[in-house]
């Protein structure tokens, strides 16, 4: 083990690193389907090299194939909390989320009908420090919150863009009771979102 990682190293360090020998680690999160993907990051002199996505390792550790169709980014200042979205029906999207400035708290919440954590959330500290990456897939409402002076998030969808199938459920919905780690008046949100239904709300159109 030990020979293979000086190997690495050195070949990193001359130029000639072989990506193959990269590997993320994929942490299992309490609710099924919900990952947390931590790269493998090789630092000197000049900066770091790490690999953020391979289509291949990616299906093999979540179990499916997942097809990507677009990246999206944004960028917020402290405070400000985008959220709790998702597209229902069949343009409901997976996403792969991580920040390249800054820090946030990302939430995914478990919406799917029937599921046995319904109503449960994870949350992760995602950061430009330790560069971890947070697979939702298809039927969370997500949101996040940025805590740092400023955030650049970047991320993943399995399908387009479609506002006619948007849902927003509301950042602060107590059935949920997300941990927030600021002051509710230190938050910054959109009209929309402060407009969104609660959790009861969708469970009841979901029999509809």
């Amino acid at each position: 083990m030990r020979e293979a990682w000086c190997e690495t190293i050195f070949l990193y360090l001359c130029g000639r690193f072989r990506t193959s020998q990269i590997k993320m680690e994929y942490i299992k999160t309490s609710i099924e389907g919900v990952w947390i993907i931590e790269p493998q990051v090789f630092k000197d002199a000049r900066g770091y090299f790490m690999e953020t996505w391979k289509q291949t390792d990616f299906d093999k550790n979540i179990g499916r194939h997942v097809e990507f169709v677009q990246d999206n980014e944004s960028h917020s200042s402290y405070g400000v909390l985008r959220g709790l979205h998702m597209q229902a029906g069949e343009w409901s999207q997976a996403k792969l989320v991580r920040v390249i400035q800054g820090k946030v708290l990302d939430v995914a919440v478990d919406v799917r009908k029937g599921s046995k954590t319904f109503g449960k959330y994870v949350a992760v500290e995602l950061s430009e420090d330790n560069k971890r990456q947070f697979f939702i897939p298809r039927g969370f409402a997500h949101g996040f919150l940025v805590l740092s002076e400023e955030a650049t998030f970047v991320y993943k969808v399995d399908n387009v863009y479609a506002p006619q199938s948007e849902v927003c459920i509301r950042w602060n919905d107590p059935t949920i009771g997300i941990d927030w780690p600021i002051d509710r008046e230190q938050v910054q949100t959109s009209e929309k979102d402060l407009k969104g239904i609660s959790l009861k709300e969708y469970e009841v159109s979901l029999e509809v």
